[in-house]
């Protein structure tokens, strides 16, 4: 079975929150809209809180731990030298 998400305009969605809210505890996920652009997401707290616990990536990009070796001031001074001839 596929579980289709709903898309869903800002009034169209206020109509029909009962609705929309029951779909929600069956597992049915609705993308509410303004003026055609998604701004928001009822979703089941199953869902919700699966997504709160997944850990970011934030904190691991940019720290470079172990991409220029053991010695990064000699692989940095290497790079430069390549770039000064």
């Amino acid at each position: 079975m596929v579980n289709l998400i709903l898309r869903k305009g800002a009034e169209e969605a206020r109509n029909q929150l009962p609705d929309l809210l029951e779909a929600a505890e069956k597992g049915r996920s609705t993308i509410i809209t303004r003026h055609g652009r998604p701004v928001a997401a009822l979703v089941s707290i199953e869902a919700y809180g699966a997504a709160v616990r997944q850990q970011p990536l934030t904190p691991v990009a940019g720290s470079g731990r172990g991409l220029w070796g053991q010695n990064s001031t000699r692989t940095l001074r290497k790079l430069r030298d390549e770039w000064s001839r």
